[in-house]
């Protein structure tokens, strides 16, 4: 029997699982209404509209991947893990491609390379979403081939009754969730990283040359600059949380039976509940339909 602790950071995260999930019904629901009407979406608009579904996917699975272990149907949430390892690769190589996105199009550097890239990206755009859903396959088949491999050391060690895992078994596990972390989560993590910081560098430089002129209320590169760092901050949060449970996972922390999987699992998911939110506050379409729906006259400005 769970402890009261226990029980209430279950309850906690299925409630937040499920507030995430109608964020991101949300965000879906409005821009495929806008693709409806017009039968097209912007560039920035389509990558957001695919990391909200891979979102909502992922909070669905996550929270009846962790109840059927909680009850014991250890090998039932070891096949929704492949689709977790398909659909959290895809939201990372997403999130990469929109902070590369955000970038290119805002930073006012005159390097060759992303003068061309400014001029073409948005065609692109489908390319890149295309790619990500390879790299979201090819996670799924190696988290499928180490699962297989898996079992079979559990089921030689009789221990797939109780959903325990030898020391075997989990020390594979380890390694093959270390060199997937490496070939699939690492690169986009380092493109990331790479567009927050010229990000950042682009709008020092921006500050630097419109100091003398300061204050412009109508300078729109600052303010789109700001915008999408504030965005992109969030999701640098979320990219260190996940890293962290990664870390945990090496640890051998990640078990059920551990007093803080649960509150590990709220903290990770509030962190994409969060970036949710700031992506329906950051894009002007969502704002709206937000404001029609709340009745609200005022809405915050990111």
């Amino acid at each position: 029997m769970p402890s009261t602790p226990t029980i209430i950071f279950m309850i906690i995260f299925c409630l937040m699982s499920l507030a995430s999930m109608l964020q991101n019904g949300f965000i879906i629901i409005v821009l495929g209404r806008e693709w409806m009407r017009n039968r097209a979406l912007s560039a920035a608009d389509k990558i957001v509209a695919s990391l909200a579904s891979s979102r909502l996917c992922l909070h669905g699975i996550s929270t009846l991947a962790n109840l059927l272990t909680s009850f014991g149907f250890c090998y039932q949430a070891n096949i929704l893990g492949v689709f977790w390892d398909f659909t959290n690769t895809l939201i990372l190589w997403l999130t990469a491609w929109l902070a590369v996105f955000y970038c290119v199009k805002i930073s006012s550097f005159s390097h060759p390379i992303l003068f061309w890239l400014k001029w073409r990206i948005s065609r692109l755009v489908p390319r890149l979403l295309l790619g990500s859903l390879i790299m979201g396959g090819l996670s799924g088949i190696i988290s499928a081939t180490g699962n297989i491999v898996a079992l079979q050391m559990t089921l030689s060690q009789g221990s797939l009754e109780n959903c325990t895992v030898g020391h075997t078994t989990l020390d594979f596990f380890q390694y093959t969730y270390l060199s997937h972390a490496a070939l699939m989560w690492c690169t986009p993590f380092f493109l990331f990283v790479v567009s927050f910081i010229l990000l950042m560098f682009s709008l020092y430089r921006h500050v630097g040359k419109m100091r003398d002129h300061w204050p412009e209320p109508g300078d729109l590169r600052t303010q789109a600059h700001t915008m999408a760092l504030k965005s992109l901050t969030f999701f640098f949060i979320f990219y260190i949380l996940f890293f962290l449970s990664l870390l945990s996972f090496t640890t051998k922390t990640q078990t059920l039976q551990n007093q803080w999987f649960w509150p590990r699992e709220v903290i990770i998911y509030v962190g994409i509940s969060l970036n949710s939110i700031i992506l329906m506050l950051s894009n002007p379409k969502l704002r709206k339909s937000l404001k029609m729906i709340l009745g609200h006259p005022c809405c915050p400005k990111l």
